[in-house]
């Protein structure tokens, strides 16, 4: 019997610290938010020991690259000031380096001077969930760093992202907007790109889950999906439930993700999502 559902994950690969990494089986991406306010785990990980356990342990259970928050994009969340985050960050990633100098490290930001500070300092790949809207020097920035890119699509801002989101037809409208970004992008000289549509971020349930069941018309970009589903409000508001509770909902979403063509999850739940791929590799395989 055949199956009709299998992924259509393009094997894809991307340079990063000077060598390939391998997309052809998905990866996991572990979460360290080293902010007080996160949505799920915020001041959990500003002490540095704990935050170097917590590397060690999404490392050992198989996370490939670890991706470092300074600066909360919850819904409703102020901005910091560009020093406060170099402030946060930049003890934080030299100590993860040093300690783990085999790791490939992301830094969650949208500025411009601190990726470029992040990159001097020992991380590998920028994250910007504001898809260089925030700061007009991202992308020739990340040109001249030469580093990998994750362009997320968000509407609004997040102090006020999630107030009555509106499209014409998102999926559509997301794909657009990627679709011109990484144009612009590779003609900046930017080599590397991987796409996120953004969950979350200017979206309501019904938004969310609309991208997920089309996620895999997102592969006509031409690049990686990284998927953020780990303990969003899409699933908490379905099952009723609150994020610490939503392991469950975030590995079944994460599975489909999968089969939809998704090539990174970005979790806080490393163990169960790298769980969810190895399952998923070998349902691909029959």
């Amino acid at each position: 019997m055949s199956n009709n559902f299998k992924s259509t994950s393009i094997p894809f690969s991307i340079q990063c610290k000077g060598k390939l990494l391998d997309l052809k089986t998905p990866i996991t991406m572990g979460i360290l938010n080293i902010t007080p306010d996160s949505f799920f785990d915020g001041g959990k990980f500003t002490e540095e020991s704990i935050m170097l356990a917590q590397v060690e342990n999404m490392l050992l259970l198989g996370a490939q690259i670890i991706d470092i928050g300074a600066s909360s994009s919850r819904p409703g969340s102020m901005p910091i000031t560009e020093e406060e985050e170099l402030f946060r960050l930049l003890p934080a990633l030299t100590k993860i380096s040093k300690t783990f100098p085999g790791a490939i490290l992301s830094i969650d930001t949208y500025r411009s001077e601190v990726a470029k500070e992040a990159i001097l300092n020992g991380a590998h790949i920028i994250n910007d969930i504001s898809g260089g809207d925030f700061d007009e020097k991202m992308f020739k920035t990340i040109a001249e760093l030469k580093v990998p890119y994750i362009l997320m699509h968000m509407q609004g801002k997040p102090q006020n992202m999630q107030i009555n989101p509106t499209y014409d037809n998102v999926v559509v409208d997301i794909l657009k907007s990627l679709k011109n970004k990484v144009a612009r992008l590779i003609n900046a000289g930017v080599n590397d790109i991987i796409i996120d549509p953004g969950f979350g971020f200017g979206k309501t349930v019904s938004h969310n889950f609309q991208i997920l069941n089309n996620l895999e018309h997102f592969s006509i970009l031409g690049c990686p999906i990284l998927v953020g589903l780990s303990r969003k409000s899409m699933i908490n508001k379905v099952l009723n439930i609150k994020s610490t509770e939503a392991l469950n909902g975030t590995s079944i979403l994460n599975t489909i993700a999968l089969q939809k063509g998704a090539s990174i999850l970005r979790v806080h739940d490393v163990k169960e999502a790298v769980e969810a791929i190895q399952l998923v590799d070998a349902l691909n395989q029959n």
